[in-house]
């Protein structure tokens, strides 16, 4: 199982990976004074606070899907729905990282996240039925 859910696993260390360079992205112009407005502010501002949230969220929820992945691993278990429910969870976690960076919709980063907590919890329960 573990081999199918490598890809999802590798495709969240993606994500994080891209927000590490985004959130160098915007800093430049206040650590580097690369891309300053002419009035000496970061144009990026805004996004700076909004993209280091998102970043400490992926190591909060997300620790759980990994568990999940190397526990599915370790009892050899086998099915349809453990990878389905993985991919689910990492598409909601760009979503989620879309919507927090992008917007202040609170409401709608809601919604997308319980898609991921969703995900997590029934790989949970696949893991806990099938062992």
């Amino acid at each position: 199982m573990l081999h199918e859910l490598l890809l999802p696993m590798f495709a969240h260390v993606l994500l994080l990976a891209s927000l590490y360079v985004l959130l160098t992205i915007v800093r430049a112009p206040a650590v580097w004074g690369v891309g300053r407005n002419p009035d000496g502010s970061n144009p990026f501002a805004v996004f700076e606070p909004r993209i280091s949230a998102n970043l400490k969220n992926q190591f909060e929820w997300p620790m759980l899907f990994y568990v999940a992945c190397l526990l599915s691993e370790l009892l050899a278990l086998s099915g349809a729905a453990l990878p389905v429910l993985a991919w689910l969870f990492v598409t909601g976690r760009v979503l989620h990282s879309g919507v927090q960076i992008l917007t202040s919709n609170v409401r709608l980063r809601g919604i997308v996240f319980t898609l991921n907590f969703m995900a997590v919890l029934a790989m949970w329960a696949v893991i806990v039925i099938e062992s």
